[in-house]
Protein backbone atom coordinates (compact mmCIF):
# COMPACT_ATOMS: atom_id res chain seq x y z
CA UNK A 1 0.00 0.00 0.00
CA UNK A 2 1.57 3.31 -1.01
CA UNK A 3 2.44 5.77 1.73
CA UNK A 4 -0.10 8.54 2.05
CA UNK A 5 1.31 11.96 1.21
CA UNK A 6 0.76 14.63 3.85
CA UNK A 7 0.83 18.18 2.44
CA UNK A 8 1.89 19.52 5.84
CA UNK A 9 5.09 17.49 5.63
CA UNK A 10 6.20 19.46 2.59
CA UNK A 11 4.90 22.87 3.58
CA UNK A 12 8.24 24.25 4.79
CA UNK A 13 9.98 23.01 1.65
CA UNK A 14 7.38 24.60 -0.62
CA UNK A 15 7.63 27.87 1.31
CA UNK A 16 11.40 27.93 0.85
CA UNK A 17 11.22 27.12 -2.88
CA UNK A 18 8.61 29.83 -3.34
CA UNK A 19 10.88 32.27 -1.50
CA UNK A 20 13.88 31.31 -3.65
CA UNK A 21 11.84 31.62 -6.84
CA UNK A 22 10.33 35.01 -5.93
CA UNK A 23 12.72 36.86 -3.63
CA UNK A 24 15.94 36.49 -5.60
CA UNK A 25 14.55 37.67 -8.99
CA UNK A 26 12.60 40.49 -7.32
CA UNK A 27 15.59 41.83 -5.40
CA UNK A 28 17.86 41.51 -8.44
CA UNK A 29 15.38 43.57 -10.42
CA UNK A 30 15.35 46.15 -7.64
CA UNK A 31 19.19 46.02 -7.54
CA UNK A 32 19.14 44.97 -3.88
CA UNK A 33 21.40 42.25 -2.52
CA UNK A 34 19.40 38.98 -2.54
CA UNK A 35 20.98 37.99 0.77
CA UNK A 36 18.98 40.72 2.48
CA UNK A 37 15.88 39.42 0.78
CA UNK A 38 16.35 35.90 2.10
CA UNK A 39 17.11 37.19 5.60
CA UNK A 40 13.98 39.33 5.62
CA UNK A 41 11.92 36.48 4.19
CA UNK A 42 13.12 34.27 7.04
CA UNK A 43 12.09 36.89 9.60
CA UNK A 44 8.62 37.17 8.05
CA UNK A 45 8.01 33.44 7.58
CA UNK A 46 9.41 32.38 10.96
CA UNK A 47 7.67 31.74 14.26
CA UNK A 48 8.75 35.17 15.52
CA UNK A 49 7.28 36.91 12.45
CA UNK A 50 3.88 35.98 11.04
CA UNK A 51 3.90 32.93 13.29
CA UNK A 52 3.13 35.17 16.29
CA UNK A 53 -0.25 36.06 14.81
CA UNK A 54 -1.55 32.57 14.04
CA UNK A 55 -3.86 32.68 17.05
CA UNK A 56 -5.47 35.80 15.56
CA UNK A 57 -5.49 34.63 11.91
CA UNK A 58 -5.22 30.82 11.75
CA UNK A 59 -4.75 30.91 7.96
CA UNK A 60 -1.25 32.32 8.56
CA UNK A 61 -0.21 28.80 9.55
CA UNK A 62 -0.12 27.94 5.84
CA UNK A 63 2.58 30.54 5.11
CA UNK A 64 4.79 30.17 8.18
CA UNK A 65 7.59 27.69 8.94
CA UNK A 66 6.67 24.99 11.45
CA UNK A 67 10.04 23.28 11.98
CA UNK A 68 12.85 25.86 12.03
CA UNK A 69 15.26 23.37 13.65
CA UNK A 70 14.95 20.95 10.73
CA UNK A 71 15.56 23.76 8.25
CA UNK A 72 18.59 24.92 10.26
CA UNK A 73 20.15 21.45 10.08
CA UNK A 74 19.78 21.31 6.31
CA UNK A 75 20.84 24.94 5.95
CA UNK A 76 24.22 24.19 7.54
CA UNK A 77 25.14 22.45 4.31
CA UNK A 78 25.08 25.85 2.63
CA UNK A 79 28.23 26.84 4.54
CA UNK A 80 29.73 23.40 3.84
CA UNK A 81 29.26 23.76 0.09
CA UNK A 82 30.49 27.36 0.17
CA UNK A 83 33.76 26.39 1.87
CA UNK A 84 34.20 23.53 -0.60
CA UNK A 85 33.85 25.91 -3.55
CA UNK A 86 36.33 28.32 -1.96
CA UNK A 87 38.78 25.44 -1.56
CA UNK A 88 38.39 24.60 -5.25
CA UNK A 89 39.52 28.12 -6.15
CA UNK A 90 42.69 27.80 -4.07
CA UNK A 91 45.77 25.61 -4.14
CA UNK A 92 48.38 24.49 -1.64
CA UNK A 93 50.80 27.02 -3.07
CA UNK A 94 48.31 29.86 -2.68
CA UNK A 95 47.58 28.77 0.90
CA UNK A 96 51.30 28.74 1.62
CA UNK A 97 51.56 32.31 0.36
CA UNK A 98 48.59 33.31 2.54
CA UNK A 99 49.95 31.75 5.74
CA UNK A 100 51.10 35.13 7.08
CA UNK A 101 47.60 36.54 6.86
CA UNK A 102 45.87 33.36 8.06
CA UNK A 103 47.99 32.73 11.15
CA UNK A 104 49.10 36.33 11.67
CA UNK A 105 46.11 38.57 11.13
CA UNK A 106 43.70 35.72 11.91
CA UNK A 107 45.29 35.03 15.30
CA UNK A 108 45.45 38.74 16.13
CA UNK A 109 41.76 39.13 15.36
CA UNK A 110 40.67 36.06 17.35
CA UNK A 111 42.75 36.79 20.44
CA UNK A 112 42.23 40.56 20.44
CA UNK A 113 38.48 40.48 19.89
CA UNK A 114 37.91 37.61 22.34
CA UNK A 115 39.79 39.40 25.11
CA UNK A 116 38.25 42.85 24.58
CA UNK A 117 34.69 41.57 24.09
CA UNK A 118 35.08 39.25 27.06
CA UNK A 119 36.21 42.11 29.29
CA UNK A 120 33.28 44.21 28.15
CA UNK A 121 30.89 41.36 28.99
CA UNK A 122 32.45 41.14 32.47
CA UNK A 123 32.01 44.90 32.85
CA UNK A 124 28.32 44.40 32.11
CA UNK A 125 28.01 41.95 34.98
CA UNK A 126 28.72 38.54 33.45
CA UNK A 127 30.97 36.05 35.31
CA UNK A 128 34.39 35.38 33.74
CA UNK A 129 33.46 32.02 32.17
CA UNK A 130 30.27 33.35 30.58
CA UNK A 131 32.10 36.48 29.46
CA UNK A 132 34.78 34.38 27.75
CA UNK A 133 32.11 32.33 25.92
CA UNK A 134 30.27 35.45 24.77
CA UNK A 135 33.51 37.09 23.63
CA UNK A 136 34.59 34.01 21.67
CA UNK A 137 31.17 33.70 20.02
CA UNK A 138 30.98 37.35 18.97
CA UNK A 139 34.56 37.27 17.67
CA UNK A 140 33.53 34.94 14.82
CA UNK A 141 32.43 36.60 11.58
CA UNK A 142 30.14 35.37 8.81
CA UNK A 143 31.83 33.36 6.07
CA UNK A 144 28.48 32.53 4.47
CA UNK A 145 27.57 36.19 3.91
CA UNK A 146 30.96 37.89 3.58
CA UNK A 147 32.42 35.65 0.86
CA UNK A 148 29.41 35.81 -1.54
CA UNK A 149 29.18 39.56 -1.04
CA UNK A 150 32.90 39.97 -1.81
CA UNK A 151 32.55 37.77 -4.89
CA UNK A 152 29.54 39.74 -6.10
CA UNK A 153 31.51 42.99 -5.83
CA UNK A 154 34.61 41.37 -7.38
CA UNK A 155 36.67 42.04 -4.27
CA UNK A 156 37.78 38.51 -3.33
CA UNK A 157 41.08 38.94 -5.15
CA UNK A 158 41.76 42.40 -3.73
CA UNK A 159 44.19 42.88 -0.86
CA UNK A 160 41.35 43.59 1.57
CA UNK A 161 39.37 40.62 0.23
CA UNK A 162 42.24 38.19 0.72
CA UNK A 163 42.82 39.51 4.23
CA UNK A 164 39.12 39.01 5.02
CA UNK A 165 39.14 35.46 3.71
CA UNK A 166 42.34 34.64 5.64
CA UNK A 167 40.77 35.73 8.92
CA UNK A 168 37.59 33.76 8.17
CA UNK A 169 39.66 30.66 7.44
CA UNK A 170 41.52 30.98 10.75
CA UNK A 171 38.20 31.38 12.56
CA UNK A 172 36.97 28.12 11.04
CA UNK A 173 40.13 26.42 12.32
CA UNK A 174 39.59 27.91 15.78
CA UNK A 175 35.97 26.77 16.24
CA UNK A 176 36.94 23.29 17.48
CA UNK A 177 39.41 24.51 20.17
CA UNK A 178 36.83 27.09 21.32
CA UNK A 179 34.14 24.43 21.73
CA UNK A 180 36.53 22.11 23.58
CA UNK A 181 37.51 24.95 25.93
CA UNK A 182 33.85 25.76 26.65
CA UNK A 183 33.17 22.09 27.43
CA UNK A 184 36.01 22.08 29.96
CA UNK A 185 34.83 25.33 31.53
CA UNK A 186 31.31 23.95 31.72
CA UNK A 187 32.49 21.23 34.13
CA UNK A 188 33.11 23.90 36.75
CA UNK A 189 36.74 23.14 37.69
CA UNK A 190 38.17 25.22 34.83
CA UNK A 191 41.37 23.13 34.81
CA UNK A 192 42.92 21.46 31.83
CA UNK A 193 43.93 17.84 32.15
CA UNK A 194 45.74 15.41 29.85
CA UNK A 195 42.41 13.94 28.83
CA UNK A 196 41.33 17.42 27.73
CA UNK A 197 44.37 17.80 25.53
CA UNK A 198 43.70 14.32 24.22
CA UNK A 199 40.41 15.55 22.80
CA UNK A 200 42.45 17.50 20.23
CA UNK A 201 44.11 14.31 18.97
CA UNK A 202 41.06 13.06 17.00
CA UNK A 203 40.82 16.46 15.32
CA UNK A 204 44.47 16.33 14.25
CA UNK A 205 44.18 12.71 13.12
CA UNK A 206 40.99 13.42 11.21
CA UNK A 207 42.52 16.37 9.41
CA UNK A 208 45.63 14.38 8.56
CA UNK A 209 43.52 11.46 7.31
CA UNK A 210 41.53 13.79 5.08
CA UNK A 211 44.68 15.14 3.46
CA UNK A 212 46.36 11.74 3.06
CA UNK A 213 43.35 9.80 1.82
CA UNK A 214 42.27 12.70 -0.38
CA UNK A 215 45.61 12.83 -2.15
CA UNK A 216 45.56 9.08 -2.75
CA UNK A 217 41.89 8.51 -3.59
CA UNK A 218 40.20 11.61 -5.04
CA UNK A 219 41.83 11.76 -8.47
CA UNK A 220 41.55 8.00 -9.23
CA UNK A 221 37.92 7.98 -8.07
CA UNK A 222 36.90 10.91 -10.27
CA UNK A 223 38.89 9.48 -13.17
CA UNK A 224 36.97 6.21 -12.90
CA UNK A 225 33.63 8.03 -12.77
CA UNK A 226 34.57 10.31 -15.69
CA UNK A 227 35.37 7.33 -17.89
CA UNK A 228 31.80 6.12 -17.39
CA UNK A 229 30.62 9.35 -19.13
CA UNK A 230 27.58 9.63 -16.88
CA UNK A 231 26.51 13.08 -15.67
CA UNK A 232 24.51 11.58 -12.82
CA UNK A 233 27.36 9.40 -11.56
CA UNK A 234 29.82 12.30 -11.67
CA UNK A 235 27.44 14.51 -9.71
CA UNK A 236 26.90 11.74 -7.16
CA UNK A 237 30.68 11.38 -6.77
CA UNK A 238 31.03 15.14 -6.18
CA UNK A 239 28.35 15.10 -3.49
CA UNK A 240 29.99 12.06 -1.89
CA UNK A 241 33.33 13.90 -1.69
CA UNK A 242 31.80 16.98 -0.03
CA UNK A 243 29.50 15.26 2.43
CA UNK A 244 31.98 12.46 3.16
CA UNK A 245 34.81 14.91 3.93
CA UNK A 246 32.44 16.98 6.05
CA UNK A 247 31.33 13.93 8.04
CA UNK A 248 34.92 12.81 8.69
CA UNK A 249 35.74 16.32 9.88
CA UNK A 250 32.66 16.45 12.13
CA UNK A 251 33.42 13.03 13.66
CA UNK A 252 36.94 14.31 14.41
CA UNK A 253 35.58 17.25 16.38
CA UNK A 254 36.07 19.83 13.63
CA UNK A 255 33.39 21.60 11.60
CA UNK A 256 31.93 20.00 8.48
CA UNK A 257 32.75 23.17 6.58
CA UNK A 258 36.47 22.80 7.33
CA UNK A 259 36.49 19.22 6.05
CA UNK A 260 34.76 20.29 2.86
CA UNK A 261 37.29 23.10 2.46
CA UNK A 262 40.20 20.64 2.69
CA UNK A 263 38.53 18.41 0.08
CA UNK A 264 38.13 21.42 -2.20
CA UNK A 265 41.81 22.36 -1.88
CA UNK A 266 42.81 18.79 -2.72
CA UNK A 267 40.62 18.80 -5.83
CA UNK A 268 41.87 22.25 -6.89
CA UNK A 269 45.07 20.73 -8.27
CA UNK A 270 43.28 18.12 -10.39
CA UNK A 271 41.97 18.24 -13.94
CA UNK A 272 38.40 17.78 -12.67
CA UNK A 273 38.34 21.03 -10.75
CA UNK A 274 36.20 23.15 -13.08
CA UNK A 275 33.74 20.38 -13.93
CA UNK A 276 33.18 19.82 -10.20
CA UNK A 277 32.59 23.56 -9.73
CA UNK A 278 29.93 23.60 -12.44
CA UNK A 279 28.20 20.56 -10.96
CA UNK A 280 28.16 21.88 -7.39
CA UNK A 281 27.34 25.56 -8.01
CA UNK A 282 23.52 25.07 -8.13
CA UNK A 283 23.57 23.11 -4.86
CA UNK A 284 25.70 25.76 -3.19
CA UNK A 285 23.43 28.59 -4.30
CA UNK A 286 20.23 26.86 -3.21
CA UNK A 287 21.57 25.71 0.16
CA UNK A 288 23.11 29.10 0.91
CA UNK A 289 19.75 30.70 0.22
CA UNK A 290 18.19 28.28 2.68
CA UNK A 291 20.90 29.18 5.18
CA UNK A 292 20.07 32.88 4.97
CA UNK A 293 16.37 32.11 5.38
CA UNK A 294 17.15 30.01 8.46
CA UNK A 295 19.12 32.89 9.99
CA UNK A 296 16.11 35.17 9.55
CA UNK A 297 13.83 32.56 11.10
CA UNK A 298 15.98 32.52 14.25
CA UNK A 299 15.72 36.28 14.77
CA UNK A 300 13.36 36.82 17.71
CA UNK A 301 12.28 40.44 17.30
CA UNK A 302 10.32 40.33 20.57
CA UNK A 303 13.62 40.36 22.45
CA UNK A 304 14.61 43.47 20.54
CA UNK A 305 11.39 45.26 21.46
CA UNK A 306 11.60 44.06 25.07
CA UNK A 307 15.15 45.32 25.63
CA UNK A 308 16.18 47.54 22.71
CA UNK A 309 18.90 49.44 24.59
CA UNK A 310 20.83 46.31 25.53
CA UNK A 311 20.53 44.54 22.18
CA UNK A 312 21.23 47.58 20.00
CA UNK A 313 24.05 48.61 22.34
CA UNK A 314 25.67 45.16 22.06
CA UNK A 315 25.28 45.25 18.26
CA UNK A 316 26.85 48.71 17.98
CA UNK A 317 29.62 47.84 20.42
CA UNK A 318 30.36 44.66 18.47
CA UNK A 319 30.75 46.57 15.20
CA UNK A 320 33.00 49.18 16.76
CA UNK A 321 35.23 46.85 18.78
CA UNK A 322 35.77 44.27 16.02
CA UNK A 323 36.23 46.96 13.39
CA UNK A 324 38.89 48.79 15.40
CA UNK A 325 40.79 45.61 16.30
CA UNK A 326 40.79 44.26 12.73
CA UNK A 327 41.90 47.63 11.41
CA UNK A 328 44.72 47.78 13.95
CA UNK A 329 45.72 44.19 13.10
CA UNK A 330 45.75 44.99 9.40
CA UNK A 331 48.00 47.98 9.99
CA UNK A 332 50.29 45.82 12.14
CA UNK A 333 50.51 43.34 9.24
CA UNK A 334 51.34 46.24 6.89
CA UNK A 335 48.24 45.87 4.75
CA UNK A 336 47.77 49.59 4.29
CA UNK A 337 45.02 51.90 5.48
CA UNK A 338 42.48 51.19 2.74
CA UNK A 339 42.84 47.41 2.71
CA UNK A 340 42.72 47.32 6.52
CA UNK A 341 39.57 49.47 6.52
CA UNK A 342 37.88 47.22 3.95
CA UNK A 343 38.65 44.07 5.96
CA UNK A 344 37.60 45.75 9.21
CA UNK A 345 34.20 46.77 7.87
CA UNK A 346 33.38 43.31 6.51
CA UNK A 347 34.62 41.41 9.57
CA UNK A 348 33.00 43.74 12.11
CA UNK A 349 29.66 41.90 12.14
CA UNK A 350 28.83 38.65 13.87
CA UNK A 351 28.77 35.24 12.21
CA UNK A 352 26.88 31.99 11.88
CA UNK A 353 29.27 30.07 14.15
CA UNK A 354 28.19 32.31 17.03
CA UNK A 355 25.01 30.19 17.08
CA UNK A 356 27.10 27.02 17.40
CA UNK A 357 29.31 28.39 20.17
CA UNK A 358 26.51 29.97 22.20
CA UNK A 359 24.20 26.97 21.79
CA UNK A 360 26.95 24.79 23.26
CA UNK A 361 27.64 27.35 26.01
CA UNK A 362 23.96 27.56 26.94
CA UNK A 363 23.65 23.77 26.84
CA UNK A 364 26.61 23.46 29.22
CA UNK A 365 25.03 26.15 31.42
CA UNK A 366 28.05 28.37 30.98
CA UNK A 367 25.92 31.23 29.63
CA UNK A 368 22.38 31.95 30.94
CA UNK A 369 19.83 31.25 28.22
CA UNK A 370 18.20 34.67 28.32
CA UNK A 371 21.57 36.41 27.96
CA UNK A 372 22.65 34.03 25.20
CA UNK A 373 19.47 34.62 23.20
CA UNK A 374 19.83 38.39 23.51
CA UNK A 375 23.46 38.22 22.32
CA UNK A 376 22.42 36.06 19.35
CA UNK A 377 19.80 38.62 18.33
CA UNK A 378 22.46 41.35 18.47
CA UNK A 379 24.86 39.29 16.36
CA UNK A 380 22.13 38.50 13.81
CA UNK A 381 21.22 42.17 13.47
CA UNK A 382 24.84 43.00 12.60
CA UNK A 383 24.84 40.26 9.93
CA UNK A 384 22.05 42.14 8.16
CA UNK A 385 24.50 45.03 7.77
CA UNK A 386 27.28 43.07 6.03
CA UNK A 387 26.23 43.93 2.43
CA UNK A 388 26.12 47.65 3.29
CA UNK A 389 29.43 47.47 5.17
CA UNK A 390 30.97 45.60 2.24
CA UNK A 391 29.82 48.33 -0.16
CA UNK A 392 31.50 50.97 1.99
CA UNK A 393 34.63 48.85 2.26
CA UNK A 394 34.74 48.31 -1.51
CA UNK A 395 34.82 52.09 -2.00
CA UNK A 396 37.84 52.29 0.27
CA UNK A 397 39.55 49.39 -1.49
CA UNK A 398 38.94 50.55 -5.05
CA UNK A 399 40.57 53.88 -4.34
CA UNK A 400 43.80 51.99 -3.75
CA UNK A 401 45.64 50.63 -6.77
CA UNK A 402 47.88 48.53 -4.51
CA UNK A 403 47.66 44.82 -5.15
CA UNK A 404 49.68 42.17 -3.38
CA UNK A 405 52.60 40.67 -5.23
CA UNK A 406 51.12 37.20 -5.03
CA UNK A 407 49.19 37.59 -8.29
CA UNK A 408 47.86 40.31 -10.59
CA UNK A 409 44.25 41.32 -10.36
CA UNK A 410 42.25 39.22 -12.84
CA UNK A 411 39.28 40.26 -14.89
CA UNK A 412 37.22 37.47 -13.39
CA UNK A 413 37.04 37.53 -9.60
CA UNK A 414 38.65 34.27 -8.57
CA UNK A 415 41.13 33.48 -5.82
CA UNK A 416 43.22 31.39 -8.21
CA UNK A 417 42.52 32.73 -11.72
CA UNK A 418 43.53 31.25 -15.06
CA UNK A 419 46.27 33.13 -16.98
CA UNK A 420 45.17 36.20 -18.93
CA UNK A 421 45.63 36.46 -22.69
CA UNK A 422 45.51 32.71 -23.22
CA UNK A 423 44.01 30.70 -26.08
CA UNK A 424 41.25 28.27 -25.12
CA UNK A 425 41.55 24.98 -27.03
CA UNK A 426 38.26 23.08 -26.88
CA UNK A 427 38.98 19.44 -27.62
CA UNK A 428 42.39 17.82 -27.06
CA UNK A 429 42.38 15.03 -29.60
CA UNK A 430 44.89 14.83 -32.46
CA UNK A 431 43.82 18.19 -33.92
CA UNK A 432 43.69 20.01 -30.59
CA UNK A 433 47.05 18.62 -29.51
CA UNK A 434 48.69 19.83 -32.72
CA UNK A 435 47.17 23.30 -32.28
CA UNK A 436 48.55 23.37 -28.72
CA UNK A 437 52.01 22.36 -29.96
CA UNK A 438 52.01 25.23 -32.46
CA UNK A 439 50.97 27.65 -29.73
CA UNK A 440 53.88 26.40 -27.63
CA UNK A 441 56.28 27.07 -30.49
CA UNK A 442 55.17 30.69 -30.49
CA UNK A 443 55.32 30.88 -26.67
CA UNK A 444 51.57 31.58 -26.37
CA UNK A 445 49.74 30.44 -23.20
CA UNK A 446 46.81 28.09 -23.66
CA UNK A 447 44.30 26.02 -21.69
CA UNK A 448 42.52 22.97 -23.08
CA UNK A 449 39.13 21.48 -22.22
CA UNK A 450 38.42 17.84 -23.07
CA UNK A 451 35.56 15.44 -22.31
CA UNK A 452 37.60 12.22 -22.73
CA UNK A 453 39.17 11.39 -19.35
CA UNK A 454 41.97 9.36 -20.98
CA UNK A 455 43.08 12.29 -23.15
CA UNK A 456 42.93 14.58 -20.12
CA UNK A 457 45.09 12.20 -18.11
CA UNK A 458 47.63 11.94 -20.94
CA UNK A 459 47.79 15.71 -21.32
CA UNK A 460 48.26 16.21 -17.58
CA UNK A 461 51.04 13.63 -17.59
CA UNK A 462 52.81 15.68 -20.27
CA UNK A 463 52.53 18.79 -18.10
CA UNK A 464 49.78 20.47 -20.13
CA UNK A 465 47.14 22.78 -18.65
CA UNK A 466 44.05 20.77 -19.46
CA UNK A 467 40.74 20.26 -17.64
CA UNK A 468 38.04 17.64 -17.84
CA UNK A 469 34.53 18.81 -18.66
CA UNK A 470 31.77 19.53 -21.16
CA UNK A 471 32.81 22.74 -22.92
CA UNK A 472 29.36 23.30 -24.41
CA UNK A 473 28.38 24.81 -21.03
CA UNK A 474 29.32 28.44 -20.77
CA UNK A 475 29.88 28.15 -16.99
CA UNK A 476 32.78 25.76 -17.55
CA UNK A 477 34.42 27.97 -20.18
CA UNK A 478 34.12 30.98 -17.90
CA UNK A 479 35.89 29.12 -15.11
CA UNK A 480 38.64 28.17 -17.56
CA UNK A 481 39.34 31.83 -18.31
CA UNK A 482 37.03 32.77 -21.18
CA UNK A 483 36.69 36.33 -19.87
CA UNK A 484 40.37 37.10 -20.56
CA UNK A 485 41.07 34.72 -23.47
CA UNK A 486 42.55 36.03 -26.74
CA UNK A 487 40.88 33.38 -28.89
CA UNK A 488 38.98 30.10 -28.78
CA UNK A 489 39.87 27.16 -31.02
CA UNK A 490 37.13 24.53 -31.35
CA UNK A 491 38.58 21.21 -32.55
CA UNK A 492 35.77 18.85 -31.49
CA UNK A 493 34.74 16.24 -34.05
CA UNK A 494 31.10 16.14 -32.90
CA UNK A 495 29.18 18.70 -35.04
CA UNK A 496 26.45 19.44 -32.50
CA UNK A 497 28.94 19.94 -29.68
CA UNK A 498 31.10 22.26 -31.79
CA UNK A 499 28.05 24.33 -32.72
CA UNK A 500 27.01 24.60 -29.05
CA UNK A 501 30.48 25.85 -28.08
CA UNK A 502 30.63 28.44 -30.87
CA UNK A 503 27.17 29.76 -30.03
CA UNK A 504 27.94 29.96 -26.30
CA UNK A 505 31.28 31.71 -26.77
CA UNK A 506 29.92 34.19 -29.30
CA UNK A 507 27.07 35.10 -26.98
CA UNK A 508 29.48 35.74 -24.10
CA UNK A 509 32.30 37.44 -26.02
CA UNK A 510 31.01 39.16 -29.20
CA UNK A 511 34.47 40.51 -30.10
CA UNK A 512 36.46 37.31 -29.56
CA UNK A 513 38.20 35.43 -32.39
CA UNK A 514 36.70 31.92 -32.78
CA UNK A 515 38.38 29.36 -35.05
CA UNK A 516 36.40 26.14 -35.49
CA UNK A 517 36.87 22.77 -37.16
CA UNK A 518 34.08 21.61 -39.50
CA UNK A 519 33.38 18.28 -41.12
CA UNK A 520 32.26 19.60 -44.49
CA UNK A 521 31.02 22.69 -46.30
CA UNK A 522 27.49 22.47 -44.88
CA UNK A 523 28.79 22.24 -41.31
CA UNK A 524 31.18 25.14 -41.98
CA UNK A 525 28.32 27.34 -43.17
CA UNK A 526 26.38 26.52 -40.00
CA UNK A 527 29.35 27.46 -37.78
CA UNK A 528 29.73 30.76 -39.63
CA UNK A 529 26.05 31.47 -39.00
CA UNK A 530 26.59 30.85 -35.29
CA UNK A 531 29.44 33.38 -35.16
CA UNK A 532 32.72 31.59 -35.89
CA UNK A 533 35.37 33.99 -37.21
CA UNK A 534 37.20 31.33 -39.23
CA UNK A 535 36.19 27.75 -40.02
CA UNK A 536 38.38 24.96 -41.40
CA UNK A 537 36.26 22.32 -43.23
CA UNK A 538 38.05 18.95 -43.21
CA UNK A 539 36.88 17.82 -46.67
CA UNK A 540 37.74 21.09 -48.40
CA UNK A 541 41.10 21.46 -46.66
CA UNK A 542 42.05 17.86 -47.51
CA UNK A 543 41.14 18.49 -51.15
CA UNK A 544 43.25 21.65 -51.27
CA UNK A 545 46.25 19.89 -49.76
CA UNK A 546 45.95 17.02 -52.24
CA UNK A 547 45.73 19.53 -55.09
CA UNK A 548 48.85 21.28 -53.84
CA UNK A 549 50.75 17.99 -53.65
CA UNK A 550 49.82 16.83 -57.16
CA UNK A 551 50.55 20.21 -58.75
CA UNK A 552 54.00 20.35 -57.16
CA UNK A 553 54.72 16.74 -58.08
CA UNK A 554 53.97 17.32 -61.79
CA UNK A 555 56.30 20.33 -61.94
CA UNK A 556 54.15 23.41 -61.42
CA UNK A 557 56.25 26.11 -59.67
CA UNK A 558 55.73 26.17 -55.89
CA UNK A 559 54.96 29.89 -55.78
CA UNK A 560 52.14 29.58 -58.30
CA UNK A 561 50.73 26.55 -56.52
CA UNK A 562 50.65 28.26 -53.11
CA UNK A 563 49.08 31.39 -54.59
CA UNK A 564 46.35 29.40 -56.34
CA UNK A 565 45.62 27.34 -53.20
CA UNK A 566 45.25 30.51 -51.11
CA UNK A 567 43.01 32.06 -53.75
CA UNK A 568 40.79 28.99 -53.88
CA UNK A 569 40.60 28.85 -50.06
CA UNK A 570 39.44 32.47 -49.95
CA UNK A 571 36.79 31.72 -52.59
CA UNK A 572 35.42 28.89 -50.47
CA UNK A 573 35.42 31.11 -47.38
CA UNK A 574 33.42 33.82 -49.18
CA UNK A 575 30.91 31.26 -50.38
CA UNK A 576 30.44 29.65 -46.95
CA UNK A 577 30.72 32.77 -44.78
CA UNK A 578 27.92 34.79 -46.30
CA UNK A 579 27.80 38.56 -45.62
CA UNK A 580 24.57 38.15 -43.62
CA UNK A 581 26.02 35.39 -41.43
CA UNK A 582 27.11 36.33 -37.91
CA UNK A 583 30.62 35.06 -38.63
CA UNK A 584 30.80 37.24 -41.72
CA UNK A 585 29.84 40.33 -39.71
CA UNK A 586 32.44 39.51 -37.04
CA UNK A 587 35.11 39.01 -39.69
CA UNK A 588 34.36 42.35 -41.37
CA UNK A 589 34.54 44.12 -38.01
CA UNK A 590 37.84 42.43 -37.26
CA UNK A 591 39.31 43.29 -40.66
CA UNK A 592 38.17 46.89 -40.28
CA UNK A 593 39.85 47.16 -36.88
CA UNK A 594 43.11 45.81 -38.31
CA UNK A 595 43.24 48.39 -41.10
Amino acid sequence: MPHEVSPESYKDLVLFLATAGIVAPLFQRLKINPILGFLLAGVILGPFGLGRFIHVAPWLDYITVDNPDEIAQLAEFGVVFLLFMIGLELSWERLRLMRKLVFGLGALQMIGCSVVLGLLAMALGQPPVAALAIGAALTLSSTAIAVPVLAERQRLHSEGGRATFSVLLFQDLAVAPVLITLTILGRGDGAFALKDLATLIPAALGLGALVLVGRLVLRPMLKSVAKAKSEEMFMAACLLVIIGAGMVSALSGLSMALGAFVAGVLLAETEYRHEVEVKIEPFKGLLLSLFFVSLGIRLDLSLLFANPVLILGVALGLLVVKGVIVFAGGMAMRLGVKASAEAALILAAGGEFAFVVLDNAMGAQVVPRDIGQAVLVSATLTMFLIPALSAIGARFGRKSSTQTSEAPKPAADRLDPEPEGQVLVVGYGRVGKLVAEMLNRHALPWTAVERDARLVEQGRRDGSRIYYGDASRLELLERCGLATARAVVVTMDAPEAAEAVVAAVRGARPELAIVARARDARHAARLYELGATDVVPETIEASLQMSEAVLVDIGVPMGLVIASIHERRDEYRKILNRPDALGGKRRRLRDASLR
